[in-house]
């Protein structure tokens, strides 16, 4: 598109300037600045990313004839508008298949196309599923154990404005665990009572109030937590968070000719504009090592094990990242859980844990990818 750099020459003899280029041509500011970003790019790559469209190009050339740019600096614009406009139509079929070849080499390109498609397809889904939140919540904390061969699990879930859009809509979410032959499973809430007795799972601290009517039920090695009622609507919206602690649940170690992962997951079940998944790992446990991520798909085969490779087809190649926020129930703060480290001092209260034990890692996801898995996998340790 070299060609428009004559025509915005004759348009500013200094420097050119998103705003006064607009004015000059009677434009909108943010095409303009699309536009000298795009001449500026030393990448061609990135060029053809942040290039308008050819119509809004077009228009751009037109209000440049207006303003008195010579007609033959027009026309030779206009010619590399027609090959950009083949381009898009003929070589790749539309502007959206383009920008998917072009995020495969371009990091910024990536990003902001993952975005725009995870909010599209979140807009869709909460339509079809009838429901939706502001935040999912999965906080794991992993601990040893006190016989030291095993590790206690404690999840702290949470659906942060979940409202319906349509009545009788179904939202939920699940706990579950992959174990090896003859693994026990022993679901309870923080006081030790059986997950089938709602009360004393749900922090009513920091759900709404009255309380969300939340069901329980437990098939095998998985409890289902969905939300019970049929209001919908804006004013319907409900804040859910509970608890759910599992003694003994993780063997700590695997025989040292075992090429098995320690790992833990998350699911995307309801449609969200974030999730927050951390994972509070205990300093014996190896809490400053980083782990491995990954998202599946879940919507052949339901959830994945990384110990089973034949699911390393399901893998999904999104720009999600995990990090490591620090050590201590401070260090967890969260601008998309304000009452996140208060939540995080009542769990560690009830099962006698000190937060200063615990490193955290973090991975914040925009939109998560409804019906994806995200997993975080470490090195276990070898006996």
């Amino acid at each position: 598109m070299q060609g428009f750099n004559p025509v915005v020459s004759a348009l500013s003899h200094n420097e050119a300037r998103p705003r006064k280029l607009a004015h000059r041509l009677g434009v909108d500011t943010v095409l303009a600045s699309r536009l000298l970003k795009a001449m500026r790019s030393t990448d061609p790559v990135s060029a053809v990313h942040r290039m308008p469209g050819p119509e809004p190009l077009r228009r751009l050339l037109k209000a440049s004839a207006r303003a008195g740019v010579e007609a033959e600096l027009i026309e030779e614009a206009n010619t590399a508008v027609d090959r950009f406009e083949s381009l898009i139509r003929d070589d790749v079929g539309d502007r959206g298949t383009l920008e998917a070849i072009i995020s495969t080499w371009v990091p910024e390109a990536r990003r902001e196309f993952e975005l725009r498609r995870k909010q599209s397809a979140f807009r869709a889904i909460s339509q079809l599923r009838g429901a939706h939140c502001n935040v999912i919540l999965a906080t794991v904390f992993l601990h040893p154990s006190g016989n030291d061969d095993t590790i206690d699990v404690v999840w702290l879930n949470g659906l942060l404005n979940l409202q319906r859009d349509r009545p009788n809509a179904s939202t939920k979410i699940a706990t579950r665990r992959f174990g090896g032959e003859g693994a026990r499973r022993t679901p309870c809430t923080l006081d030790g009572r059986p997950v089938d007795c709602l009360e004393g799972l749900q922090l009513r601290e920091y759900c709404s109030n009255p309380l969300p009517d939340v069901h329980v039920e437990a098939v095998g090695d998985v409890v289902h937590y969905s939300l019970g009622g049929s209001s919908y609507g804006p004013s319907s919206s409900v804040d859910i968070m509970f608890a759910e602690l599992n003694r003994g649940e993780l063997d700590r170690y695997v025989p040292v000719d075992s090429d098995r992962q320690r790992f833990v997951f998350a699911e995307v079940s309801t449609p969200a504009r974030v999730m927050q998944f951390d994972a509070f790992v205990h300093k014996d446990l190896g809490g400053t090592s980083m782990p491995d991520l990954q998202v599946f798909d879940t919507a052949f085969e339901g959830v994945a094990s990384v110990n089973d490779r034949t699911r390393d087809i399901d893998r999904l190649s999104l720009l999600e990242s995990v990090e490591p926020i620090g050590r201590g129930i401070s260090a967890a703060r969260s601008p998309d859980v304000p009452c996140y480290t208060d939540a995080i001092e009542h769990v560690l209260e009830h099962v006698g844990w000190r937060g200063d034990d615990f490193h955290i890692l973090r991975c914040r996801s925009e939109y998560p990818l409804y019906g994806s898995q995200i997993t975080l996998s470490w090195q276990p340790e070898y006996r």
